[in-house]
């Protein structure tokens, strides 16, 4: 008697299933796969219980580029102040945790590796405020603030080509302040 292909292999560890869901995001942030297929497989993924299951979700994907610097990056702090500024590489995911503080990004002068970029906030109590280049377009529609509006005032692009910012994530009580840089 012959095993289906879901169910053939060893049992999913943890490392395995991260190293899929990675795979999964960086095929959406190429634009390989849609929304819709990356919320299915990412379904698929999360369910998985064998090797086998996971291998055919990832059979449908692109092969991975060897070499590709890390795509996935978290900035934390408990209390006090998060800021990056000047040339800084921007990953592709960012995740940005505070429980109690400022953040300050200035992503104005950071060089883009990619089209666009993703930036979950994790925010407590504090003021965040994040910079962005001119010429960026910015997704605000993930953002839950708790306490205060959000404040964004959105430009038309100056050049075609900008960056695709998208924000996500929840910010408890304090003020998130979204501006595009002025040069």
């Amino acid at each position: 008697m012959t095993t289906p292909q879901g169910n053939a292999g060893p049992l999913v560890d943890e490392e395995a299933r991260e190293n899929a869901v990675r795979r999964l995001r960086e095929a959406y942030a190429e634009e390989a796969i849609t929304h819709a297929e990356m919320d299915e497989h990412l379904g698929q993924v999360l369910s998985a219980t064998r090797h086998g299951e996971l291998a055919s979700v990832l059979d449908a994907l692109p092969p991975e580029k060897p070499g590709k610097p890390e795509t996935t990056a978290t900035i934390a702090a408990a209390g006090g102040r998060v800021r990056r500024r000047g040339a800084w590489r921007v990953p592709r995911f960012l995740t940005v945790e505070s429980a109690f503080g400022r953040v300050h990004l200035d992503l104005s002068r950071a060089p883009f590796e990619y089209p666009a970029v993703d930036i979950e906030l994790r925010l407590g109590t504090g003021r965040a405020t994040i910079i962005v280049p001119r010429d960026a377009v910015v997704d605000l529609d993930a953002v839950q603030t708790g306490w205060k509006d959000l404040r964004y005032r959105p430009r038309q692009p100056s050049r075609p080509g900008g960056p695709v910012i998208r924000i996500s994530g929840a910010m408890g009580y304090g003020r998130l302040r979204v501006r595009h840089a002025w040069r």
